[in-house]
């Protein structure tokens, strides 16, 4: 008994007018061989990723890149596979009709039916860019575009919108509000809503911009640069052959963890996988548990550019050869390593090598150089490298020398010693050196963060260098047993005597190294270098922090999402002038001035807020209204309106936002934040408690606009009085 296959469309009674069949049948139709051809996809791609992780992964040098090539292959699959089975039919999120009559249907991902058939296009590429960037003004050759709303897998509405005349006809489901407009009605769900189906022209003309140079996107609350600045990151591995994953890939800075939790979803739901995500505190391991620094005053100092500059000429104080020559005994003879040895080694240094990497260049040309002083004698260079490890006269001289140091040593000597601060920082006043002088100099803040990184950067990892060493010892044994079994087995006179002398080249022993037990160190996913990387409420960052990014991407290919009116410390520069400062020049601009989001009821009170400290804010204009006033009342009411609110609507989160987080009031819907953590989330229900203790000046005002702009439905504020 054959069964009927379940409709993709679930309209509620109000729409029965879209469910005309002559409106659907061709929708029905399609999405009958998406299911097929995705059903099939999954099957075989599991297929493909069964036998990828079964293929050999190779044992040698020799073998090295075909295991790389696995792991890498392993890696797309599951991406794909995991992708593939996330969604449903909900993988389309619409379709075009060309003015020539065809038919095209847009997809999170490309979809290709067993016929051959293209049945779903990719968002990403360049023909898709009419589903998004198509306007009345400039139809991009179409002639409609339908957009479906999915609710729980199945359409539980659909929007037409038609740019010729004729298309008119026929045509029910025209309606006077814009998907975009009707998305932004709906609730906000814990995680951010899918508005890919969504995005207005001028959002997708940013999200497919060129990825050379910097691109500054600038807008006020609710324009949707966050949608923007995540779809762009997707776009780009997608579409620009100079980000993609081979390329270095994209790195996505957002202002702290609240805010990576809540857009998590997001990047997997475009199809892609591969976006390092993180916050500025990520980027360096001391940054987990770093408070604010409390002082201001040395918060100031430490956060511009130039204490940055401080690090190079403090590594710099630990890299001089010795002035003096010495004698060096070795299994041949004594011989004399003079100054001029010294300093010849310490030339090796390769150029922007991190100092306790460059230590192994340098050791190796020591060696060099002590073996060609025994020009008559016949020596064993392995040999005579373990005999000059064992020399502790040597390694004494050179760890003085070029000593191996850990970068939290090296910027705690800073704020310890106030002479070694004014050798490195001589621009700093005696008041200043005081200032910054600690008793317990590896007592951490986040204003310490870009010395350790820039100190990291400098110096390198000193336990990988230990872990390369040790590595590199393990090999020079295995090497040595293979060696001499060969030697016996020649000596002996069994097996083959060809083969046994192949097996003496230097190529078969690496072949038999065991290279996959051997201690590696883990990789820092977030050192870079990266193609391209995207910063979200980048209006925060201070001089300091912008150098731990710049040092991430030596293209300086940026996309930088902020505004200026939200920056808690002021930012009174225009944003190419602040971005020249920090070493990005001719910044591109482009302004997103339209908010989405935030009802006018709530932004007529929060622009009185923000233009009462900063007069010439760049306040987005609102489109829509919710018809809530702003409510008013006492901290009293607060879990009467919480309940109330939480028993009205089925579905939605409220926020209650504070100076300190009032956790007794959080549930499954209802979150507690300070305003700072609030910064880029939003909420359908926002209630402010005593917003006059945020602050005082550009800060306060900043956090209470942040804090006000956050509600897509309704805003209320409680104080005590």
């Amino acid at each position: 008994m054959s069964h009927e296959p379940r409709s993709a469309f679930e309209l509620p009674e109000r729409l029965a007018a879209k469910a005309d069949p002559k409106l659907i049948a061709d929708d029905e139709r399609h999405f009958a061989a998406v299911a097929a051809s995705l059903e099939q996809s999954i099957a075989e791609v599991a297929d493909q990723l069964e036998a990828a992780r079964k293929a050999p992964g190779g044992t040698g040098r020799f073998d090295g890149q075909a295991a790389a090539d696995r792991d890498r292959e392993i890696h797309r699959l599951t991406g794909r596979l995991g992708a593939l089975r996330r969604f449903g039919l909900d993988l389309c999120l619409g379709r075009t009709v060309t003015a020539a009559g065809e038919t095209v249907y847009i997809g999170r991902l490309g979809l290709t039916g067993g016929d051959g058939r293209r049945l779903l296009l990719d968002w990403r590429s360049p023909a898709a860019e009419p589903f998004f960037g198509a306007t009345h003004a400039d139809p991009m050759g179409l002639a409609s575009r339908r957009r479906y709303r999915w609710t729980r897998g199945r359409i539980s509405d659909y929007w037409e919108e038609v740019f010729t005349p004729d298309g008119l006809e026929d045509h029910a489901a025209l309606d006077d509000q814009s998907a975009f407009i009707a998305s932004l009605s709906t609730s906000r769900s814990e995680r951010m809503r899918d508005v890919l189906g969504t995005i207005q022209a001028d959002q997708d003309a940013v999200i497919r911009a060129g990825s050379s140079g910097t691109l500054i996107v600038d807008g006020g609350p609710g324009t949707g640069k966050t949608v923007v600045a995540l779809h762009r990151a997707a776009y780009l591995l997608y579409a620009d052959p100079r980000v993609g994953h081979h390329k270095g890939g994209v790195l996505f800075v957002g202002p702290h963890q609240p805010y990576l939790s809540y857009v998590a979803d997001v990047l997997p739901s475009l199809g892609e996988e591969g976006v390092q995500t993180c916050t500025v505190r990520d980027l360096h391991p001391e940054g987990a548990d770093a408070p604010d620094e409390a002082d201001p005053a040395v918060a100031a100092l430490k956060t511009g550019a130039d204490m940055v500059k401080a690090i190079e000429p403090a590594a710099r104080r630990y890299e001089h050869p010795p002035a003096e020559g010495m004698a060096v005994e070795t299994h041949w003879s004594e011989v004399w390593l003079s100054a001029d040895d010294w300093a010849d080694a310490f030339d090796a240094a390769g150029l922007g090598t991190p100092h306790n990497e460059a230590r192994e260049q340098i050791w190796d040309e020591l060696v060099a150089i002590i073996a060609e002083k025994h020009d008559e004698d016949e020596i064993d260079v392995e040999l005579l490298r373990r005999s000059l490890a064992r020399n502790r006269d040597l390694v004494r001289a050179f760890d003085k020398a070029w000593p191996l140091i850990e970068p939290t040593d090296l910027v705690a000597a800073l704020w310890a010693v106030p002479d070694f601060l004014r050798m490195c920082a001589p621009w700093l006043d005696e008041d200043q050196v005081a200032l910054l002088h600690r008793e317990d100099p590896e007592a951490w803040t986040v204003a310490d963060l870009p010395l350790l990184d820039a100190a990291r950067h400098r110096l390198g990892d000193p336990e990988a260098s230990r872990i390369a060493r040790r590595r590199e010892a393990a090999i020079a044994s295995e090497r040595g047993v293979i060696d001499k079994v060969v030697e016996d087995l020649l000596e002996a006179g069994d097996g083959n005597v060809e083969e046994m002398i192949l097996l003496k080249g230097a190529d078969l022993q690496d072949a038999l190294v065991h290279y996959e037990d051997l201690e590696t160190a883990e990789p820092d996913l977030l050192a870079g270098p990266f193609a391209h990387v995207i910063v979200d409420e980048a209006q925060e960052l201070t001089d300091a922090e912008w150098q731990m990014l710049l040092r991430r991407c030596p293209s300086r290919s940026f996309t930088i999402v902020g505004d200026r009116a939200q920056a808690r410390h002021g930012f009174t520069e225009p944003w190419q002038e602040r971005l020249a400062r920090i070493g990005l020049d001719h910044a591109r601009l482009a302004s997103l001035s339209i908010n989405y989001r935030t009802p006018e009821e709530v932004m007529a009170e929060a622009e009185q807020v923000i233009r009462a400290a900063l007069p010439d804010a760049n306040v987005p204009t609102s489109v829509r209204s919710s018809g809530i006033p702003v409510r008013h009342g006492s901290i009293g009411d607060l879990g009467a309106i919480l309940d109330g609110w939480l028993a009205e609507h089925a579905e939605g989160t409220a926020c209650v936002i504070s100076a300190d987080p009032l956790e007794e009031h959080e549930s499954a819907r209802v979150r507690s934040l300070t305003p700072a953590l609030s910064k880029g989330l939003e909420f359908d229900l926002v209630v402010l408690i005593d917003p006059q203790r945020f602050g005082e000046g550009i800060e306060g005002a900043v956090d209470r606009y942040v804090a006000m702009t956050r509600a897509t439905r309704q805003l209320v504020i409680l104080t005590s009085a």
